[in-house]
């Protein structure tokens, strides 16, 4: 009796490999779910963080909350020019540094890049059915 699919020249296994626009729709999908987890999570501090500011104490929110001939400029729009050059350092230094990084390794692609990060760091198993040991996983190659 043979195997289904033996000789015939198709594959015993249903599943086939994934093609690469699965692979890039996987990607797009994944990157737009971290996004707005990270966005909900922003949000969620933010608003956790101004409503317990004004139940603390109301009258120096509402204080903030406009500008006065005492404070120039209001509580909030600080706020929001402090947020606005705090994020533009941070993209800055995130992309400074992956940039040296890349550079540092010599790297011209993304494929480079993991065959370099993989000869660097230790494999990973991907069903391990004993417990990883911390010397083994952390000796380098």
């Amino acid at each position: 009796m043979e195997a289904a699919g033996s000789g015939t020249g198709v594959p015993v296994s249903r599943q086939e490999a994934p093609k690469p626009s699965d692979d890039r729709l996987f990607l797009v999908k994944g990157g737009i779910f971290l996004g707005t987890v990270a966005a909900a999570g922003m949000l969620a501090g933010f608003v956790t963080t101004l409503s317990l500011a004004k139940k603390k104490s109301p009258e120096w929110f509402n204080k903030g909350s406009m500008a006065t001939a005492a404070l120039p400029e209001s509580g909030s729009a600080l706020a929001l020019r402090a947020l606005g050059w705090g994020s533009l350092y941070a993209w800055c230094g995130v992309g400074v540094i992956s940039f040296a990084v890349w550079k540092a390794l010599g790297v011209h692609s993304m494929k480079d890049f993991r065959s370099k990060m993989q000869s660097v760091f230790p494999t990973i198993p991907k069903n391990s059915k004993s417990p990883v040991e911390w010397e083994e996983a952390l000796k380098s190659k």
